[in-house]
Order: structure tokens, then sequence, then C-alpha cells
């Protein structure tokens, strides 16, 4: 409870940017809008100034159970990098969740950069390839959450209603940033195997 105070929880819950309003029943888009957040925080990771995509990705799949409740009760992590073959081109999901409460899939992609309108597209495009492929008779409606370093909210209210799929937008924090250098300034395995065979030696 602590934790969730110091992060400000009740001031981000159901902030994210979304069209749930116009795209999901009416009876689920409240309950959908509560699962978001704006911003996410992310400080329970530590990672390197001028950290790109990969190593933010990499940071949160070595912290998911933080990064779960990050996201908010109810998730269940399904797969990085989720794999569908849609027509001739195979398509990758940057992390693919179920959302228990709700009976759907969520689709979440982790962008290092400032929201861009293509962004919704891509997001779309996943949504609605996962509602024809995975989604089941008993599933609903799956949705997308868009986490970028940055957005216009104006930008993001617009582009967000121009989907026919449900989509969030939200931001992130990140503040427990290292300096840029510091993976050079620890030691390599080559040299901590060398370190204990001269221990031994000696």
């Amino acid at each position: 409870m602590l934790n969730f105070i110091d992060s400000n929880l009740f001031e981000r819950q159901g902030e994210a940017i979304t069209n749930f309003k116009y795209t999901l029943p009416k009876d689920t888009s409240g309950l959908a809008q509560e699962i978001t957040k704006d911003p996410y925080n992310f400080d329970f990771i530590a990672i390197r100034q001028g950290y790109n995509e990969k190593e933010l990705k990499d940071a949160l799949m070595d912290n998911v159970q933080n990064f779960l409740m990050e996201l908010g009760t109810g998730l269940a992590f399904v797969e990085r990098e989720y794999r569908l073959q849609v027509g001739t081109t195979e398509q990758y999901i940057d992390m693919l969740f179920y959302n228990i409460k709700r009976h759907c899939y969520v689709v979440v992609e982790v962008k290092v950069v400032e929201f861009e309108l293509g962004f919704i597209s891509q997001t779309a495009t996943y949504v609605s390839a996962v509602n024809h492929i995975l989604k089941g008779e008993e599933d609903t409606q799956t949705i997308g959450i868009l986490i970028c370093k940055t957005k216009d909210n104006i930008l993001a209210k617009y582009a967000v209603e121009t989907s026919t799929e449900p989509i969030g937008i939200s931001e992130y924090e990140l503040n427990a940033l290292m300096p840029k250098d510091f993976k050079g300034t620890l030691p390599t395995i080559e040299e901590l195997e060398q370190g204990l065979s001269e221990d031994i030696i000696n």
C-alpha cells in the first residue's frame, strides 16, 4: 500500500488517453479504462542513460513481477515478442497479456521515443490480428496499450479517435538511470574468471 501511495497511484489510475468509450460496450469500457495508468512508473528497474528499446524491454522482463503489479491487478503474462502469422508475414507483439477480470487479451507496445501517429496503426493491427487469431468465444474484445516515453496529449487524443480498435496511450516515468558507460565499469566474465584463477594460484 505504501508503495502505491509513494507512486501516486490514485492520481495515475485510469488516466490513459483512450477511445474505450467509443470502441467497447458501455458496460465494459469503464472497467477497461480503470486498468490503465498515465504515467506508468518504471522506477523499479535500473538502466543506463541512453538506453534503447530492447534494453528497456529486457529490464522490464527481468522485473516482470513488478511490471505486472504496475500494469494492474488481474493481468497474466503470456509472452514477449509474441509471434503472429498474419497472411504471408510474421508480426511480433512487444508483450502480450491476458486480463482475467475482463477475459480479454491485452496487447502492450513499448516505445522509448515520443508518441508518433504511426504507432496507432501498428497497435491497432496487432489488436485486430489477436482478435482474429487468438480470441476465443468466451473472450471479450482485445485492447491495446501503447506506452511511450512522452506524448502530446492533444495529438494522442485525436489519434486514438481515428481507430476503431480499443487503444490507450500512456507515458512512462523512469528515474533510476545509471551513467551511460556503467556497463563498461563492470568486470567481464573473462575478467572474473581470470581473477578467480589468480586467487587459486596465489
